[in-house]
Parts: structure tokens; C-alpha cells; sequence
């Protein structure tokens, strides 16, 4: 499976369980560290809780393992790594603080001191 395909399981899933706006970032001209940004938002924690549920169980029907899972007691933000897809699932009032659609749409900043 691409990093493409798994994107689209990951939003898939969030769709299938009324996930507030959710974006997905192509960072692979950003960073070597994966793919695709997923970002979304729960109404609850229970919500945030049962969207990141979903899309693990998701991937896990397309033939993907999740590397690792975070978050999920507190609920406020649940990071789900898939290696080529980071997925982040939080409560809305954590999303606007954080803002990672801005803070992973900005465009590289570069030291003008360079030769």
C-alpha cells in the first residue's frame, strides 16, 4: 500500500464517524519524516477516542500496522503514527491553539546568511 492509499483509508475513517473538518497535508516537500499530515477534530474527548479507534481499525482491515499511538487517555490530541501518514486527532479548542494547518502550509524559512 502507497502513502497515498493509506491517506485516503485514514480519511475514510474519520468521514465514516462525522469527524470535524478534516485536512490532509502533503509534507513530503516539507520533511523526510512522512508523507502526509492528517488533521481533524472531535467534538469530545469520547469523539476524539472513537475517530482515532476507527482509524486504527481501519488501517488494520487495509494490511497496515499503526507504529504507535498517543494520546488517547487524555483525548484532547491523539497522534497516530502510520510511518507515511501521521495522523493527529484533537478536541477543537487544542486544534485552534496549535494550528498545525498553518504551522505545515508555511513555507520553509531560510537563514539569509547563507553563502
Amino acid at each position: 500500500m502507497n502513502s497515498k492509499e493509506l491517506e485516503q483509508g485514514v480519511m475514510v475513517a474519520l468521514e465514516d464517524l462525522k469527524a470535524v473538518k478534516p485536512v490532509s497535508l502533503d509534507v513530503t516537500e516539507l520533511t523526510s519524516v512522512t508523507d502526509y499530515m492528517v488533521i481533524a477534530s472531535g467534538t469530545s474527548g469520547r469523539h476524539v477516542r472513537a475517530l482515532a479507534n476507527n482509524v486504527e481499525e481501519h488501517v488494520r482491515k487495509l494490511g497496515h500496522k499503526p507504529l504507535g499511538k498517543e494520546g488517547t487517555e487524555s483525548a484532547e490530541w491523539v497522534l497516530i503514527d502510520l510511518g507515511d501518514v501521521l495522523v493527529h486527532i484533537m478536541q477543537e479548542e487544542a486544534r485552534g491553539f496549535y494550528d498545525l494547518e498553518k504551522l505545515w502550509s508555511a513555507p520553509p524559512v531560510t537563514d539569509a546568511h547563507q553563502d
